[in-house]
């Protein structure tokens, strides 16, 4: 199978910066970023799968199948470990450091090197691309997956973290563990990985990005030779089967529980009821209702500062807007040795918001200089650029699309979209005490 080799480019002229990319004959869509003067190159391969697939139609079968929890997690961890190597081993022989980690709509793998990109790139493709599971491997990757688990079972922020989902979503998949539970993961067999690997795992429904010291043309053709000599199954959709969806009235209002730790942690969600616009729409609403929590509670704002010099903050609190494939939330968590007032004050702030944001409007250029400030500095990362790609969730914008929409976005849509996520948002408080 021959594989495209034409590159499309788009240049932000005023940043510097080039982006070319493609899609191959294959499906795989390949993104590139060089960047003068760096040494370092960073590449990360990612597949649109992760914990929150539990259930689907496998490729070549008909009916539904509902995978044991934390199968997303699993895979990825066996996809290193080969019939006669690891590819941990083939990344150290050429120099490059290599991980991999799974997300709830996500698995990604990766390296860094400052050589042998050519090896580098083909020890990637090859090793996600070869699965190779048997009983006993899988049986044997039980137990080292389960004393991970058991770990975050005592660690109170992980608890604190996946709690405050569990809250947000009693009756979706996004409330369980990434990695699944010690008897989830004890369900899985090769055959239900292999399962797995097939469906998600097509090229159609993955993306490349490489970025760093690199010649485009000469790392397509590389990637082209290795996909060239490779045969894959005929591109499917894939069909994930919907989980039934919580109402507003079966989210958990508040929580206490207790764990081994020094001082209390809480954390608020924020359930947004509301709908994300699709495509590069969808990047604006997620920039707008970030600026917003900015505005909010910048650690420069009154909201801040007055809550820091009462010690109901330190510099523990911090606060997230996430927008995932069929969901979006934010948190505000932190250390507090005045768990109740904490929650009383930050919840009554996000109640009064229009008008904390009326007040807030002359710090709009403020905060959203310093914003654009931080993407800037990411944009001075190679890992920073290739990690702010959300592939199919925002029509695959970039980082340098983001910058664009925030420089341009102004107080008024600001207000609009802070509006609809409020308006039907649903809050959960999840405390944990010594």
């Amino acid at each position: 199978m021959e594989v495209c080799r034409v590159l499309s480019k788009k240049t932000y002229d005023r940043l510097g910066e080039t982006v070319y990319q493609t899609t191959l004959t294959n499906g795989l869509k390949v993104l590139m970023v060089p960047k003068a003067g760096f040494h370092k190159t960073f590449a990360i391969m990612t597949t649109d799968y992760g914990a929150m697939d539990n259930e689907f139609v496998p490729r070549g079968q008909t009916a539904p199948v509902r995978f044991p929890d934390g199968i997303a997690h699993f895979l990825e961890h066996k996809l290193f470990e080969k019939k006669d190597h690891d590819a941990f081993d083939l990344f150290g022989k050429y120099g490059a450091s290599a991980n991999a980690f799974t997300g709830f709509t996500q698995t990604s793998y990766l390296f860094a090197t400052t050589s042998h990109l050519k090896e580098n790139l083909e020890i990637l493709l090859d090793f996600v691309q070869d699965p190779y599971f048997t009983a006993a491997t899988v049986n044997k990757e039980k137990g080292i997956i389960g004393q991970e688990i058991q770990m975050y079972d005592d660690d109170p922020g992980w608890q604190s973290y996946f709690g405050m989902i569990g809250h947000l979503y009693p009756k979706e998949p996004l409330h369980i563990d990434i990695a699944g539970t010690v008897d989830s993961i004890d369900k899985i067999t090769a055959d239900d990985l292999y399962a797995a690997y097939n469906t998600f795992y097509h090229p159609s429904n993955m993306n490349l990005i490489i970025v760093g010291q690199l010649d485009p043309e000469k790392a397509l053709a590389w990637i082209t030779a290795n996909q060239d000599a490779k045969t894959f199954a005929p591109n499917e959709p894939i069909t994930r089967i919907p989980s039934a969806q919580a109402q507003p009235a079966d989210i958990v209002p508040t929580t206490t529980r207790h764990l081994t730790l020094t001082r209390p942690k809480v954390n608020i969600g924020l359930r947004g009821f509301d709908e994300v616009p699709a495509g590069r729409d969808g990047l604006t609403y997620s920039v707008a209702v970030s600026l917003m929590f900015d505005l909010l509670f910048n650690d420069t704002g009154d909201n801040y500062l007055r809550l820091y010099d009462a010690n109901v903050i330190d510099d523990s609190f911090g606060y997230d807007f996430q927008v995932q494939r069929g969901a979006h939330f934010a948190q505000l968590a932190g250390d507090t040795d005045q768990p109740e007032q904490f929650a009383s004050e930050l919840t009554a702030i996000l109640k009064d918001a229009p008008a904390q944001l009326a007040a807030a409007k002359p710090q709009f250029d403020l905060v959203k200089r310093e914003a654009i400030g931080r993407i800037v500095g990411a944009i001075n990362s190679v890992e920073g650029i290739a990690n702010q790609y959300d592939g199919p969730l925002f029509d695959g914008a970039t980082i340098f699309d983001e910058l664009a929409i925030l420089e341009q976005l102004t107080f008024d849509e600001l207000l609009t979209a802070a509006k609809a996520f409020l308006d039907q948002s649903q809050s959960t408080v999840y405390t944990i005490l010594p």
